[in-house]
């Protein structure tokens, strides 16, 4: 099949919108040539171009197409619109049945014509987040970057294309074969043949074309750079994946921090070289930072890089010197005094105040910390001082480091080193692979930070709606669903604790909304990590146990049931009897009320009746003889016993008895059983 390539040739794309671009392309090109039949594409993505190949048919057949339209006695408008519509003639139809067909021949089309017919509108509707235009304004193709070239190949040769639409010449772009590689290293433009022609000829004009291959160069190069000096660099995906978008010819180079920026806290140099600089940070093999950083050049200096890395060295010294200002300057001011100037930061303008919240979060940690097995007084203490490091200089400077300067000044102030970590840890975990808060203080600040803002953008009806999430509420109920069964918190109400930041709030707080939210939010996270989320649903419909602890351990125990021979046989058999109530409740109502033995009538009866009384004893018919670990065990035991003489009932006994009475007598049995059942989970929701 032949080969489609094209390339789309700009200035510098932001790094954060090139993959995103290069998979509307594909998607874009798999839609537009659908009739072609393309194959599965290569993408190609850097700094000045997105690019992919892919194979596609080197022609559309001809074909008949019909399509039915109004009926044969419609008004004369709607025949008129469907000729319209199609841009066919009245000859054109025929009647067949009640109504007229358009029957026409689509003559073929070579792929040439298929992508000259295609690519210009396709490119003139290409849905970059930003885009603009450029030249002397006369034409409206707007692009991410100016579009300078577009590589058009099929099967080698060029697929012609231009983007005039009207009096618009769109910046007299046109398709071609002429590529440029290196800004500075290879200017000019030359000609490519295919795809494997344009990579290699890139590499030979200083360009790397292909991300993957990018993105290992320079890992690698950094690593290897390192350990030439015994260091080893920090890892950092995202700023890797940053930097393979900012460079076309990747040179590693390593470069020294002065000592005097060596008493920094290591978090404010690695921010700093980051987010200013794209800096790697480095760090000695026991872990500690070490004075070097790494980083990435685009261009092979003659000198070895020794004047580019001069030139870093400098602009990170009036980096750090910055820095340093920040934390000299925050440090002449206690942390303690700085809650009072929450009092300028507004959290919402409907919840008040960043002082409005941090005396919440005070109330709410030492309502929590005895939940948790938390020193109250501290974690009271942690919560009143968590945000207070967004009045620093450091933190105005660099938001990442809300939290992490807390810690810091913190501890120059002298509190507890529970205190300061609380503050750092609180805002933890940011996403569903973060890192947890570990000590019991944080744990209770962390729970009271999300309670707090949950309890407060449902209040004033701020919920996440469809992908739409703006104040992260979907985040904070994923904190609080991996903390509490991490750390076995199984006395703490997430009710109780809502009702508390209802009090702190002064307003009604939609409780019941609030926990069905966290709990779905439970069961993304277990279909996530591919475990019962279904289970999970079967529990919460029957319980208005509010504790996620004891709601996740409930659902584990059941899924343990389920996973095992008698477990799996006993749903069968819970299926069974739930379909046949509910076919038999349709004809003349639930089969509801006493038992009654003297119906009993085959040996089956009474061993399903006595087995069920006996669990029921056991169990106290409700959930609350299974609230710890040990009873839940003890749960599936009893309940797997009823497997057995369920079998053996449905095996032997005629539920649908033409005796009226037998037949009443055992739904009743069937329904006991169900509801029974039915109260430690709703098996219904049950899956699989």
């Amino acid at each position: 099949m032949p080969e489609f390539f094209l390339e789309l040739f700009s200035e510098e794309i932001p790094a954060r919108m090139q993959a995103r671009g290069a998979e509307t392309l594909a998607r874009l090109v798999a839609e537009g040539l659908a009739p072609l039949k393309p194959g599965i594409p290569k993408l190609f993505w850097g700094p000045r171009r997105i690019a992919l190949s892919v194979e596609v048919r080197g022609e559309v057949a001809a074909r008949e197409i019909a399509e039915r339209g109004p009926r044969a006695g419609a008004p004369e408008a709607a025949l008129a619109g469907f000729l319209r519509k199609h841009g066919a003639a009245r000859e054109e139809l025929v009647a067949e049945g009640d109504y007229w067909v358009l029957r026409r021949t689509i003559p073929g089309q070579s792929a040439a014509e298929v992508i000259a017919g295609v690519m210009p509108g396709l490119l003139w509707r290409f849905p970059w987040p930003k885009s603009m235009r450029w030249g002397d304004g006369k034409s409206r193709f707007a692009w991410v970057r100016p579009l300078r070239r577009i590589v058009c190949l099929l099967d080698g040769e060029v697929a012609r294309f231009d983007l005039r639409q009207g009096e618009d010449d769109g910046h007299g772009l046109a398709s071609g074969n002429e590529t440029e590689g290196h800004r500075f290293l290879a200017p000019g433009a030359f000609a490519v043949r295919n795809a494997e022609d344009w990579q290699a000829q890139l590499r030979q004009h200083f360009v790397i074309a292909d991300p993957t291959e990018r993105r290992e160069k320079i890992r690698d190069d950094l690593e290897a750079l390192a350990a030439s000096r015994g260091l080893r660099i920090a890892p950092d995906d995202g700023l890797l994946d940053e930097v393979t978008g900012l460079v076309e010819w990747p040179v590693a180079l390593l470069g020294r921090i002065d000592d005097a920026f060596m008493e920094l806290p290591a978090e404010v140099r690695q921010v700093s070289m980051r987010v200013n600089q794209r800096y790697f940070s480095t760090r000695r093999p026991d872990g500690t930072p070490a004075p070097h950083f790494a980083f990435i050049a685009n261009i092979t200096a003659e000198d070895g890089g020794a004047a580019i890395i001069a030139g870093n060295e400098r602009v990170l010294r009036a980096r750090l010197s910055d820095a340093r200002h920040f934390y000299d300057l925050d440090r002449r001011v206690r942390l303690a005094s700085r809650v009072e100037a929450l009092k300028t930061v507004t959290f919402h303008a409907k919840l008040g105040t960043q002082y409005d919240r941090a005396q919440r979060l005070e109330r709410l940690a030492r309502y929590i910390a005895p939940l948790v097995r938390a020193n109250a007084d501290l974690a009271a203490r942690a919560g009143l001082l968590a945000k207070a490091d967004l009045t620093t200089g450091m933190v105005g400077e660099f938001p990442e480091l809300q939290g992490v300067m807390g810690y810091y000044y913190a501890l120059h102030d002298g509190e507890a080193p529970e205190i300061a970590e609380a503050i750092r840890d609180h805002y933890l975990p940011r996403d569903a692979s973060d890192d947890l808060p570990e000590q019991s203080v944080s744990i209770a600040v962390a729970l009271a930070d999300r309670v707090d803002q949950l309890a407060g953008f449902f209040a004033i009806g701020e919920k996440p709606t469809g992908s739409g999430d703006p104040y992260a509420l979907r985040r904070a109920a994923l904190g609080i669903v991996r903390i509490i069964p991490r750390f076995h918190l199984e006395f703490f109400s997430l009710r109780e604790a809502l009702e508390m930041a209802g009090q702190g709030l002064g307003m009604a707080v939609p409780i019941d909304d609030i926990i069905a939210f966290v709990v779905e939010r439970l069961r993304v996270q277990l279909r996530a990590e591919g475990k019962r989320h279904d289970v999970l649903a079967a529990v919460f419909a029957i319980s208005a146990d509010d504790n996620i602890f004891r709601l996740l351990a409930r659902a584990n125990t059941i899924s343990a049931l389920l996973t095992s021979n008698n477990g799996a046989n006993l749903l069968a058999a819970y299926r069974r009897a739930a379909n046949i109530l509910r076919i038999e409740d349709k004809k003349d109502g639930p089969h509801t009320g006493k038992v009654d033995e003297f119906l009993f009538k085959t040996d089956e009866e009474p061993t399903l009746f006595r087995t069920l009384l006996d669990f029921e004893k056991r169990s106290g018919v409700n959930t609350e003889g299974y609230q710890s670990e040990y009873h839940l065990s003890q749960f599936v035991h009893d309940l797997a016993v009823l497997r057995a003489p369920m079998d053996a009932f449905f095996d032997k006994v005629t539920v649908n008895d033409p005796d009226p009475a037998l037949r009443r007598n055992r739904l009743r049995l069937l329904s006991r059983i169900r509801d029974t059942m039915n109260r430690f989970a709703d098996f219904s929701l049950i899956e699989g």
